[in-house]
């Protein structure tokens, strides 16, 4: 079976690894507990992002694996019969969890378009111009420079150029869908923030720092426009 639950998490601890060299000012600051505890946080949020668990001896009966594994005691159970149940509580959970979180974003959605200061693509994609600038519009051709930050409807950040110090600068028709088309309704010099319906954006991807079927929130600043 795909190591579906466990690749997101270790992403995620790549990305805290480089935030903690960047935020701390020594390596000295940063104790091997706090990263074991911050890497087991993130497995428990990617679990939580792909399972359905009800009540404590769910969480009970999972600890206990994870626990029984890196103890390398004997499996409790035959996993070679139980492999084929695990696959399919994981394939049914993770539609579960796609569909409760469509059904809320939609209803976010259908808010952030009833706003005057929104303005909706017709790809589905919710943009508001937070800051006007004076530059060009760039063309799906063309390179960029940006700085953003990404994150999940509920607050989390996956992504800062910000943070990293660092624009990024890439081809316009290289990247999701969402910034294809709202970053040509930008000049250059302008913010904005972004609302990336999923099939703008990573759809249900798997594998990666962020969810399946997530909407996505980006605050973009348009540094320079470069035309090929």
């Amino acid at each position: 079976m795909k190591k579906l639950i466990l690749l997101p998490a270790l992403l995620f601890a790549c990305a805290l690894f480089v935030n903690a060299q960047q935020e701390q000012t020594s390596a000295e600051n940063v104790s091997s507990d706090k990263v074991l505890y911050s890497l087991g946080y993130m497995l428990g949020n990617s679990v939580k992002n792909n399972l359905v668990l009800n009540g404590d001896d769910d969480y009970k009966a999972l600890s206990q694996g994870l626990r029984d594994s890196l103890l390398h005691r004997k499996s409790q159970t035959n996993l070679e019969d139980y492999k084929p149940l695990v696959e399919k509580k994981y394939r049914e959970d993770t539609q579960a969890v796609i569909n409760k979180r469509k059904i809320e974003q939609d209803e976010f959605l259908k808010e952030a378009k009833k706003d005057k200061k929104n303005q909706t693509l017709s790809n589905g994609v919710v943009m508001q111009i937070t800051k006007k600038g004076k530059g060009k519009n760039p063309k799906a051709s063309s390179i960029v420079k940006v700085h953003y930050e990404g994150k999940l409807l509920d607050g989390t950040e996956f992504d800062s150029s910000i943070k990293r110090g660092q624009p990024a600068e890439f081809p316009l028709n290289g990247v999701i869908p969402c910034w294809t088309s709202a970053l040509q309704e930008m000049k250059a010099g302008s913010k904005a923030t972004l609302y990336c319906p999923p099939e703008t954006a990573y759809g249900n991807a798997e594998g990666l720092p962020i969810p399946p079927g997530s909407l996505l929130v980006f605050n973009v600043e348009l540094l320079e426009v470069i035309d090929k």
